[in-house]
């Protein structure tokens, strides 16, 4: 059960994104913290109504031996003339979350070029529309030359080894913040870590070792990158 939460988990890394928009929004110091529990609890309602639906409409062992899941419940119901709208509604699903995470991914890439992590050309701004439009251009590149060239379903195991890590970072974050700036107590924090790093390390034995590498080759180039003579020189 741990091993299929922990592969289900990047299913809810969504709502983080959010955070990276802080300062595109208006006022986000209250837009935020309200938007992030707002589209959270959302997100759980949707997926729990449509797990629950599709279990009762085909049972547990057919959605685990489908390939298309909403496809078959809705086939195996009254409303089977409706199978290519669900169809349409996967694909325009997954394509909302491409463009979020694109999002996302970009404020990043902009957030570590101001810190000297990413080529400075990256913290570039679009005059007008206030967006970092060098990274969101680069990114997009990426994903779309690694979607058209790559089988991408190998990555699932390493992206739901690393999300529950990062979060596990950002809640090892928020317990250090001093009492004044946190918003829950310092106990949730704890907890948030242990969960992380419980469902993080129960997943697959090739998705920890493949995550596990890939991170720390990403801390190697970060030490050598903040060594202070390589530093000095980058500005």
């Amino acid at each position: 059960m741990l091993e299929a939460a922990g592969l289900l988990f990047f299913a809810f890394a969504g709502y983080a994104r959010i955070a990276t928009l802080g300062e595109e929004v208006r006022n986000p110091e209250r837009t935020i913290p309200r938007a992030i529990p707002l589209a959270l609890a959302i997100t759980l309602l949707v997926y729990a109504a449509v797990a629950a639906s599709a279990l009762l409409a085909i049972g547990a062992e057919a959605m685990a031996g489908s390939n298309a899941p909403l496809a078959e419940a809705v086939r195996a119901g009254d409303l089977s003339a409706l199978t290519p709208v669900v169809r349409a509604g996967a694909a325009v699903g997954a394509l909302s979350v491409l463009v979020s995470l694109l999002a996302g991914v970009s404020r990043t890439a902009f957030a570590m070029a101001e810190e000297g992590d990413l080529p400075h050309w990256f913290a570039a701004v679009h005059p007008r529309s206030k967006v970092p439009h060098h990274a969101e251009l680069v990114i997009g590149t990426v994903v779309v030359v690694t979607a058209v060239t790559v089988d991408l379903r190998s990555a699932i195991g390493f992206s739901s080894f690393a999300v529950p890590l990062y979060y596990a970072i950002t809640n090892v974050a928020a317990f250090t913040l001093p009492r004044e700036e946190r918003r829950w107590p310092r106990a949730l924090s704890v907890l948030g870590v242990v969960g992380c790093l419980v469902l993080a390390f129960t997943l697959p034995v090739e998705s920890v070792v493949a995550g596990a590498g890939v991170l720390a080759i990403g801390a190697a180039l970060y030490a050598v990158r903040r060594r202070p003579g390589i530093a000095a020189r980058h500005g």
